[in-house]
């Protein structure tokens, strides 16, 4: 796992939080790609910045863990990554978290968006992730059918799933370390 990619079905699949304990377990830079989407105040960068950005960042870097789905710019990142880690959780876990983050940092920057973005709702947001749900899950499942054949694939579904793997990564980093 040296080049990984972190996906999830929905916003609130825990994308974010994951890549960045699997960063420090692993001792990997964590790259997310709301950060090269989103420009200040909410300004969405122009699909040939954000596809150079993403480039630059492949070419620079020899590992890295990437976080986002941004289905777009999907095979740019699939085609260099040697692992795809994909978050599966209930649609009513992610609304939920995606309401807990948004009350949670309310007023606030959070480190996984672009600078000067400070966290906001729109019922726009949350009717995507609503309507869109289940037909991404059947999206998810070809696409990563389709990348196992030369790929880690790891699909974690479930809370459980998610920490066990997690727990698993820094137990053996801790044990190496010994």
């Amino acid at each position: 796992m040296q080049r990984i990619m972190v996906i999830g079905v929905s916003a609130g699949a825990g994308k974010s939080t994951f890549a960045s304990r699997l960063g420090k377990a692993l001792n990997k830079n964590v790259f997310n790609l709301d950060a090269f989407f989103w420009k200040p105040g909410w300004v969405q960068a122009s699909m040939e910045e954000f596809t150079q950005l993403q480039q630059e960042m492949i070419k620079n870097n020899s590992t890295w863990i990437v976080e986002g789905n941004y289905t777009a710019t999907f095979d740019l990142r699939a085609e260099k990554a040697d692992t795809i880690i994909y978050l599966e959780l209930p649609l009513r876990v992610c609304l939920y978290r995606v309401i807990k983050r948004w009350l949670t940092n309310l007023g606030k920057r959070r480190p996984d968006l672009g600078g000067g973005c400070t966290e906001r709702m729109e019922w726009g947001f949350l009717k995507f992730i609503i309507t869109t749900y289940r037909e991404r899950k059947k999206t998810m499942k070809s696409r990563l059918d389709y990348y196992q054949e030369d790929k880690l694939v790891v699909r974690l579904r479930g809370k459980r799933a998610i920490e066990y793997f997690l727990q698993g990564v820094e137990r053996q980093k801790s044990s190496s370390a010994s």
